[in-house]
């Protein structure tokens, strides 16, 4: 059995959710916004409105071998994921350092100087909201995937290199430095 996917999930007050068994998808309304998802039909998907919960289970004629078990759990963090994306939202911060590096928000485009001749324009995708303080970029949404890739795409534009730190880094990430050439004798 799986032991992530054994486990309900807790749907708490002011939520929504509607599951419809027979298009494999899952609904979810919250203070925050709204998010559906289709999965896979081997699990099977039940709203339990005694419980205030959500339960997945393997459907029937599914052995729980490596697949199944795989896709239950799965399942059943996607469906966590989207209850804690409409209550509370999800955060990434990213720190800029270097001399010149910076970023800023022009209309539906976030803009980065990253030490190229060029800057860098990332057209930042609807759900989610950009804030820029200094050098911190916080990236937020109720989309826990789609803030997870947008943070790392703006991180890829310039890893930051071992020898002084410069570049993007998630904030409080720690680089491990190298030690540069030694002179003399």
């Amino acid at each position: 059995m799986s032991r992530i996917g054994k486990k309900p999930v807790p749907v708490p007050s002011g939520v929504k959710v509607s599951v419809d068994a027979n298009a494999c998808a899952v609904n979810i309304e919250g203070t925050k916004g709204k998010l559906s998802m289709t999965h896979r039909p081997e699990v099977v998907v039940q709203w339990n409105e005694e419980d205030k919960s959500i339960s997945c289970h393997l459907a029937d004629g599914v052995l729980p071998n490596g697949e199944g078990k795989a896709f239950w759990g799965l399942t059943r963090s996607l469906v966590n994921n989207m209850i804690e994306g409409v209550t509370n939202g999800y955060l990434k911060r990213l720190q800029i350092v270097g001399a010149g590096y910076n970023a800023k928000q022009k209309g539906q485009d976030l803009v980065l100087k990253l030490g190229y001749a060029n800057e860098l324009v990332y057209r930042i995708p609807a759900g989610i909201e950009i804030g820029i303080e200094r050098d911190i970029v916080s990236v937020s949404g109720i989309d826990k995937q789609l803030v997870g890739e947008f943070a790392a795409k703006i991180r890829l534009a310039q890893n930051p290199e071992p020898y002084n730190g410069k570049g993007v880094r998630y904030f409080g990430e720690q680089i491990i430095k190298k030690q540069g050439k030694a002179f003399g004798a």
